[in-house]
């Protein structure tokens, strides 16, 4: 009887240790596995469901980009992810974005100074993504500001080929993203991917974008999923 007592304390270690490895890093779950009740679709008509633990975003003919957002807002943190996405879909997590409901004129500076200024209207997710790019032009990890500046930080040249390959198609792939003041950094399977100086947004929103496919029907039904979300504020 003792021998068996010890044996399920054993077992209850193995099950609990990984989480409580996590907690004790300060790691809590963006995403409990079993619901997104709470989180809010914003733009499009893709649609988000729950299967077997994994959050699925599907696209949909003739609607523009889907966000699945946060309810709260988060400013300086460390999130960690693991996604996969259908070869012909374009995908993106947003970090530290905005959705009002109103319109109205935003501005943003670039690094080198000057200003942008542009129109946002009420409902769209804006700010910044982290790229998830199964095409040929791999830059999965890069930085780009959604509805505002564009790509911010790309993965082009000769000094960014290893970024350009961390990302694996038909794969998993685990994303880590960390924002603390001005300073946006990602890896994509361990490998640096981004390493960005912006402070337009100070905090904002989590979401996760099903890209629009316009009337292309080759790429209806196309899906993204993630897993795994894990958020440590700093």
């Amino acid at each position: 009887m003792l021998i068996h007592r010890i044996a399920a304390a054993v077992v209850c270690l193995l099950i609990v240790s990984p989480l409580a490895a996590a907690e004790s890093d300060g790691f809590v779950p963006l995403f409990d596995g079993k619901s997104i009740e709470g989180w809010v679709k914003q733009g499009g008509d893709a649609t988000y469901k729950v299967e077997d633990g994994v959050i699925v975003g599907t696209s949909v003919l003739h609607t523009p980009n889907t966000f699945l957002c946060t309810p709260r807002k988060y400013g300086d943190f460390e999130l960690t992810l693991e996604l996969k996405v259908d070869n012909k879909l374009n995908s993106g997590v947003q970090i530290r974005s905005l959705c009002k409901d109103e319109p109205y004129e935003a501005t943003a500076k670039w690094a080198n100074g000057k200003e942008w200024k542009g129109r946002i209207p009420a409902g769209r997710v804006h700010g910044y993504q982290v790229e998830i790019d199964p095409s040929d032009r791999s830059w999965s990890g890069g930085i780009y500001d959604e509805a505002r500046r564009g790509w911010l930080y790309n993965l082009e040249g000769e000094d960014r080929k290893e970024a350009r390959a961390a990302f694996k198609r038909d794969e998993w792939n685990k994303y880590r993203i960390r924002c603390q003041g001005d300073h946006i950094q990602t890896w994509v399977n361990g490998v640096p991917v981004a390493d960005l100086r912006d402070g337009a947004t100070p905090e904002g929103l989590i979401a996760l974008q099903v890209h629009g496919i316009g009337g292309d029907k080759d790429k209806e039904g196309t899906q993204v999923r993630w897993r795994n979300l894990m958020i440590k504020e700093l």
